[in-house]
């Protein structure tokens, strides 16, 4: 069964190319075109393929297992038993990019294998010859297998690489004399770390986290990812390598590697799997050593069709007619880390056509944008937020975006620049749409100016989802349909986290926006100029029909997206 993609007797490979046309998948011009690539990138023809945006790499796997009868799976749903990840060496299967993960149902002798080219008749027979066994080819994709590969054997590559970075530092310092010191240069250069650093990123990037926390402590150096807005320690090394991490993460962030009493900030770019990836880096001086952070962001996953932000269709309208306006300021407020720079450069991206001037003033900029106009501020240029929005102003924009309003100088140019026919977007740390307005007062900003110039306010927040794979139902009770605002009488059915494969035992995978959005109209235009307060502003709003982030969230509830206690966790009130 193991060969029944390979022609018996000349054991002769069918070609990619060949069954993608066939398949109807691609067309003969796009594979030339494809080939022509790969000769030039040295590239496989399936990437090339993907590169190109002729296809994906689902659709490939979709169309080998049609063409070749071979069957399909999704490693992420099954859990491979430690007897048969002991069966092949780590090196083999990163080698021929394959995982064997179940022995055949019909056959103890017959190994079934995930491959992402399952005509690979190289890898079959070496797997073969290894394991002593049958071989049956099973199709995935490429990253499918990657993320598997990371899951069950990243901890020991990392492991592995640590004790060799250790291994070697004691070699070397029994092999110097007392009066000698190691180099710098060679530590931080040393194989074994610069493997370690990357690995540590590749995996926080596989593992969906948007966050790495490097720790110190006082035996040890703690890794942890903030996966979905939790943080969980991900591994544990001897506290020798913290300075040599740090140093490697210094020079990749473009840091000062001899100073370790202040702050630092870097930035990092780095490709994994074929996605750029931007890596804003902090450094920070503890009792145990320096501590890093560091903040990943794609620019694919910045940018996204703003259907999929989690608005529903009356938040989408609202939304829209929002951005229509030609000048007025939009205010995108909620703590850190709930999504407002998402929503932000969607709106951007949204407006970003070729008749309009979009300038940007960021700290930092978080992910470059093609044909906007993108500053990043400076401080010790004296490249202030004020600053550089003045010289922004002289520079004919049409849409102006700020990245966060920290003070009064700030929130007063842009209030002008609205006023004077700009269309200007921004943050603010705010709780709530309504408390938005009050802190612009607190500022220091008139009211009739505030009125006069605030055309929108969203607050957000970010749920987790549940996962769709092992959330369970059950019955709310009395107090939870109260807390819903659902009829009391009329039974209910939520779900709860459970954990499986698929989520990593978490119960939820990925998140979803949570909007309130406030449309300041004519009646909330004349609260604000009388001066009244956050909540006569919300009555206002809700009379105009806006929806509270506890009420956004409630649905979500309802409709099975996210727990009771993911609501719980963002509307307080």
């Amino acid at each position: 069964m193991g060969t029944r993609i390979v022609d018996q007797g000349g054991r002769k490979k069918k070609k990619l190319g060949d069954l993608l046309v066939s398949s109807g998948s691609i067309s003969e011009g796009q594979l030339l075109t494809a080939l022509d690539n790969q000769k030039a990138t040295g590239k496989k023809l399936g990437e090339s393929l993907i590169d190109l945006g002729y296809i994906t790499d689902t659709d490939i796997a979709e169309a080998l297992h049609r063409q070749l009868g071979v069957d399909i799976v999704k490693l992420q749903d099954i859990e491979i038993p430690d007897e048969i990840l002991q069966l092949v060496k780590e090196s083999v299967l990163r080698k021929y990019s394959v995982i064997p993960f179940e022995y055949s149902m019909l056959n103890m002798n017959e190994l079934r294998v995930a491959m992402a080219d399952p005509m690979d008749i190289f890898a079959i027979d070496d797997l073969a010859f290894l394991t002593n066994m049958q071989i049956e080819p099973v199709v995935t994709t490429p990253a499918d297998i990657i993320a598997a590969l990371d899951k069950y054997y990243g901890n020991n590559e990392a492991m592995e690489a640590a004790e060799k970075f250790a291994k070697e530092q004691e070699e070397r310092k029994n092999s110097v004399k007392k009066e000698e010191t190691i180099n710098l240069e060679d530590e931080i250069n040393n194989a074994p770390i610069v493997q370690l650093v990357n690995k540590i990123i590749e995996q926080a990037v596989r593992q969906r986290a948007s966050d790495i926390h490097i720790e110190p402590m006082e035996y040890q150096v703690r890794i942890r990812f903030r996966v979905d807005g939790v943080l969980k320690t991900i591994m544990n090394y001897g506290n020798e390598l913290l300075s040599a991490i740090m140093t490697r993460i210094k020079i990749i962030g473009g840091m000062d590697i001899s100073e370790k009493r202040k702050p630092q900030d870097g930035r990092i770019t780095s490709v994994v799997d074929r996605k750029e990836y931007d890596i804003r880096v902090s450094v920070l001086p503890t009792v145990y050593g320096e501590k890093a952070v560091m903040r990943l962001t794609s620019k694919q996953g910045l940018t996204r069709d703003k259907k999929e932000l989690g608005f529903n269709e009356e938040e989408l309208k609202a939304f829209d007619h929002i951005l229509r306006h030609p000048h007025g300021i939009i205010l995108v407020t909620g703590p850190t880390g709930s999504g407002k720079s998402t929503t932000l450069y969607t709106a951007l991206s949204e407006l970003n056509v070729d008749g309009v001037n979009i300038v940007t003033v960021e700290d930092p900029v978080e992910a470059n944008i093609d044909g906007i106009n993108q500053v990043q501020v400076n401080n010790k240029a004296d490249m202030t937020f004020a600053n550089a929005l003045r010289s922004i102003l002289r520079q004919d924009p049409d849409i102006i975006m700020i990245g966060e309003i920290r003070d009064g100088e700030t929130a007063e140019i842009a209030v002008k620049a609205s006023i004077t026919g700009h269309l200007v977007v921004s943050t603010l740390h705010t709780n709530s749409a309504a408390s938005t307005i009050t802190r612009l007062e607190d500022m220091g900003i008139e009211s009739y100016l505030i009125a006069d110039s605030v055309i929108g306010v969203i607050a957000q927040r970010l749920v987790r989802r549940l996962c769709p794979k092992c959330k369970k139902p059950r019955n709310a009770t009395y107090f939870e349909k109260e807390q819903l605002e659902y009829p009391k009488e009329f039974p209910l059915e939520i779900y709860e986290p459970c954990g499986c494969q698929q989520c990593n035992n978490t119960g939820y995978m990925g998140r979803i926006g949570v909007y309130e959005i406030m449309t300041v109209t004519q009646s909330i235009k004349d609260i604000i100029s009388k001066k009244g307060n956050a909540d006569d502003i919300k009555r206002a709003a809700l009379k105009e029909g806006m929806h509270t982030l506890k009420m956004s969230a409630s649905k979500f509830v309802i409709d099975g997206t996210t727990s009771m206690a993911e609501m719980q966790r963002i509307a307080y009130e």
